[in-house]
């Protein structure tokens, strides 16, 4: 699924359904504006593609959330909005700046991201990134920063 530049909060995740926090429910409005096709397109989606700046908007950490909730393991984009990425990252969500990858890619198209190689695979062409940093893998492969200082407590715990 490709979008453009300046992908909003209020268009991923509308400020009405903030009540919640459940991934599933969340996932059920990612992108409500943009009408139901697109969200029909979205849930047949592993990856979204975007512009520049997504993520804009509010600090809203649903944004992230609802993706999840909706089966998208990562994002690539030209560039996020930086409390956007910080909060994909704090959620799980992978997401990747690589404007090379966003220029090769045509909707539709198969992309793939393996996030410790540093590598967006699209149509057989592979663009590198420069790799998460340690601190931030270690809280990727944790599953979101909640379920890592989880792991670390309980870690602390036995030690």
């Amino acid at each position: 699924m490709v979008f453009g530049d300046d992908v909003n909060t209020d268009v991923i995740i509308p400020g009405r359904y903030l009540v919640s926090i459940d991934p599933a429910e969340l996932a059920e409005h990612a992108f409500e504006p943009l009408g139901p096709e697109l969200q029909q397109r979205l849930r047949a989606s592993d990856v979204v593609v975007a512009g520049r700046n997504f993520g804009c908007g509010s600090a809203r950490e649903q944004a992230s959330t609802c993706l999840i909730g909706a089966g998208i393991s990562a994002v690539v984009a030209r560039s996020f909005s930086r409390v956007f990425f910080r909060n994909a990252i704090n959620t799980g969500l992978v997401a990747v700046e690589c404007p090379d990858a966003v220029d090769a890619v045509e909707d539709g198209a198969e992309v793939l991201v393996d996030y410790g190689a540093g590598t967006v695979t699209v149509g057989g062409q592979s663009f590198g990134f420069a790799p998460y940093p340690p601190g931030l893998r270690v809280i990727l492969e944790a599953g979101g920063l909640i379920p890592h200082l989880m792991q670390q407590a309980k870690a602390g715990q036995r030690g």
